[in-house]
């Protein structure tokens, strides 16, 4: 049976009400009272009833997450690590993370809208914000206390902090140009993301800075998963014309695009280059390892959640709009030098 505060009672000879001040901390209990109290407690090992507390705040002390997942995403290592930064904050100030999955769409509106109705959350982390995010405006709407990891076309002032997308992208393309390629294909996220279009950008602008022209047949869109990054890179080797590198707009993708390429025999790091976007724990131990734009996904699951802490505590954030700059990690899958003319160097 639990220890309850009566039986710290019975055992200190005090009232159940100098048990609760005392356990409380607040004003009317001798200090060696307190002492006493606080030491039967403490050998009892008696756990306050947190339900009974969040009741009297009328708070839960629960965070709220819900993971945009189409089935088998929910084990992608981008969301283990952000949902592990996310967690560990939270537990270091007791709160606790309600976490669910939901396909993007009407239905998970309607999960956001249960959370925020029955007030099974204090406040709500979102992740890749999309255009014209409905969650976001619901939420606004409602006055409900969220922060996103990344920005929106809305015209509205909310909590958030991204990654500079356009200029890593850019930085990623211009490494391959530096190398000596010229084409370059393109896997996208779906459209719809917003850091699926700054990255894009980045993407451009560095192919018009070096005046080379944009072929969209380069430009492919993927489901961010390691079989469409497959499906994709397959479909791009294959052609009559091949690109000698390919960027995947994320590391799964960029996987999918190494396996792709050895399917069609060419070895990556010498026939072709290939690049991705997050450097997620796999990709320094892919065959070869991969070069990639590094978000440090752990901590930015923190950052949010302890912007989100800080605003339900009442305080006011010092930035409320976090720009972070990423980092380009260069490794085998790119060491190469496209022939002349941008073809791929090797056969199949």
């Amino acid at each position: 049976m639990p220890v309850t505060i009566q039986d710290i009672a019975d055992r200190a000879g005090v009232s159940i009400a100098t048990v609760s001040r005392a356990l409380a901390g607040t004003t009317g209990v001798a200090s060696s009272t307190r002492e006493l109290v606080l030491k039967i407690a403490a050998e009892m090992g008696y756990h306050p009833n947190i339900m009974a507390r969040r009741l009297q705040k009328q708070r839960t002390d629960t965070i709220g997450f819900i993971i945009p997942t189409f089935g088998p995403r929910f084990s992608d290592p981008f969301f283990s690590e952000f949902l592990a930064g996310i967690g560990n904050e939270a537990a270091e100030h007791n709160f606790d993370l309600l976490v669910s999955t939901c396909a993007p769409g009407p239905k998970e509106l309607e999960g956001y809208r249960r959370l925020v109705n029955e007030r099974r959350v204090d406040g709500l982390l979102i992740v890749r914000t999309r255009h014209q995010d409905a969650r976001i405006a619901y939420l606004i709407e409602q006055d409900f206390p969220f922060v996103a990891f990344g920005r929106s076309d809305l015209d509205v002032d909310f909590p958030y902090l991204d990654i500079d997308g356009k200029q890593g992208m850019r930085a990623l393309t211009q490494h391959l140009i530096d190398q000596g390629h010229t084409r370059i294909a393109y896997i996208s996220a779906p459209w719809d993301l917003m850091f699926s279009n700054y990255r894009f950008e980045g993407y451009c602008d560095a192919l018009q800075r070096n005046s080379i022209a944009y072929d969209e047949s380069l430009v492919v869109s993927g489901c961010l998963t390691d079989m469409c990054g497959y499906e994709a890179g397959h479909a791009l080797f294959c052609k009559s014309d091949p690109p000698s590198a390919v960027i995947a707009c994320n590391d799964l993708m960029a996987l999918g695009v190494i396996s792709a390429a050895q399917a069609c025999d060419l070895k990556v790091g010498q026939d072709v280059a290939v690049a991705g976007f997050d450097d997620i724990p796999l990709a320094k131990h892919a065959q070869p390892p991969l070069t990639t734009v590094r978000q440090p996904i752990y901590q930015i699951g923190r950052r949010v959640c302890s912007m989100l802490l800080h605003l339900l505590q009442g305080a006011t954030l010092e930035d409320s709009h976090l720009l972070l700059e990423p980092e380009l990690v260069l490794r085998k899958s790119t060491q190469l030098v496209a022939k002349k003319g941008g073809g791929i160097s090797g056969g199949r």
